[in-house]
């Protein structure tokens, strides 16, 4: 016998369908809740078809992000093998069957026929390793997005108080900078202060993280007298401008905090991988994209062949040709992942102007075929992800010639 079990995951509920073998249902279709007793249930019937068929049957459901983790945990603690697919893959099917069905146990039973049709590979235990870094890498992104939207509202409302204030520190989005902001906000502020007091509270702020010598503090009280001078607005009209920009600041203080945070756990799960240092062989590619691209793309067993790899990328492209008619201007299928795509689209904007000359000659000569810079920009994309295949498969690192 060859036993599986489809799963179809919802929010805090699963559906499921058992196979003692191809064309052999065993009993109906199951439900249970994302709780211990619901687990508990889902356990009696792993043991009921291993009891009939002598063996652990195996498990196959789609990946639906966070909603699968307690289900995946709990088979994970209790060692069952379990198989992870892309919905593209169970969709395709679905739509080949005649009739129109869309229910979660007609989705749980479409899986366990999936398994006897297709060749899967199961889940790995390293892939949980990996799964931790997806999570923080797509986190670190997101919070990316946040704190740059919220730097967006923070110069908005910095432009109606205190314009002049961009040029005192080096960096506007430092530490010292925006503390510094937050406790003077205005011109009038920083003029009805003495010198002494400015610097005074300049080096207060400072001793939290690092000193800083006295021609260093001297030179930005200058700059912000200069600028609190300067500025067009000595005093604000509105109070909410000055209530908004002390709650923009905190998020951003609190927003760059986590980032470094995450960063940090992100660099320490990533260097236990062999891959993380092997792809940062490529001259372009830093710690921050290189765990992306390793945790999207995962166990790169999982494709046999680059152009897999490609396709799961997304940036493979569109065929649309019917009769005699082929579309002469196909764009790329922006399928799989997206995080996958952004990183190695990102990625070239770097390359291209960098030290890895066989990425720029590529580009070069694409350009000179007469191809537009996008295309370019996906062929030398393209290119990378064979490079790439080529690394995590061979476990030896780029050759720059």
């Amino acid at each position: 016998m060859n036993p599986v079990i489809g799963l179809d995951i919802s929010k805090e509920e699963s559906h499921g369908q058992a196979f003692l073998e191809r064309g052999n249902p065993f009993r109906g279709t199951f439900h249970f809740q994302h709780t211990r007793d619901g687990l508990a249930n889902l356990h009696q019937v792993l043991k009921d078809v291993e009891s009939l068929s002598k063996q652990r049957p195996l498990l196959i459901l789609e990946a639906t992000g966070h909603y699968q983790s307690p289900v995946v945990q709990f088979l994970e603690q209790h060692q069952y093998i379990y198989i992870v697919i892309n919905p593209l893959i169970s969709n395709r099917l679905r739509k080949s069957q005649l009739r129109k069905v869309k229910t979660d146990a007609a989705d749980a039973y479409l899986l366990g026929e999936l398994y006897y049709k297709e060749e899967f590979e199961p889940f790995k235990k390293r892939g949980v390793q990996l799964l931790n870094l997806r999570y923080l890498t797509r986190q670190y992104e997101s919070l990316s997005k946040m704190c740059v939207q919220t730097k967006l509202q923070f110069q908005a409302v910095l432009d109606q108080v205190f314009p002049a204030y961009k040029g005192v520190f080096g960096s506007m989005y430092s530490g010292i900078s925006l503390r510094f902001l937050s406790e003077f906000p205005t011109s009038y502020s920083v003029l009805q202060t003495d010198e002494d007091s400015l610097k005074a509270k300049m080096k207060e702020l400072l001793t939290s993280k690092r000193g800083r010598s006295e021609d260093w503090i001297n030179q930005r009280v200058q700059r912000l007298l200069d600028a609190a001078k300067q500025n067009p607005f000595q005093q604000t009209m509105y109070a909410s401008h000055l209530i908004n920009l002390k709650v923009l600041i905190t998020l951003i203080l609190q927003y760059q905090e986590h980032l470094t945070e995450l960063e940090q756990n992100i660099d320490a799960l990533a260097e236990e991988i062999e891959e993380f240092e092997l792809i940062q062989s490529i001259p372009g590619i830093g710690h921050k994209i290189a765990a992306t691209i390793l945790s999207e793309i995962g166990e790169v067993d999982r494709f046999d062949h680059p152009k897999k790899l490609v396709a799961f990328a997304g940036i493979d492209p569109s065929v649309f040709a019917s009769g005699k008619f082929t579309a002469t201007r196909n764009r790329i299928t922006k399928r799989g992942s997206r995080q996958l795509r952004y990183a190695l689209l990102a990625v070239q904007c770097g390359l291209i102007r960098a030290r890895n000359t066989r990425i720029k000659e590529f580009y070069d000569r694409k350009r000179a075929e007469g191809k537009p810079h996008k295309v370019a920009l996906v062929a030398c994309a393209n290119k990378l992800v064979h490079w790439l295949y080529a690394i995590m498969k061979n476990k030896k690192t780029f050759r720059s010639a």
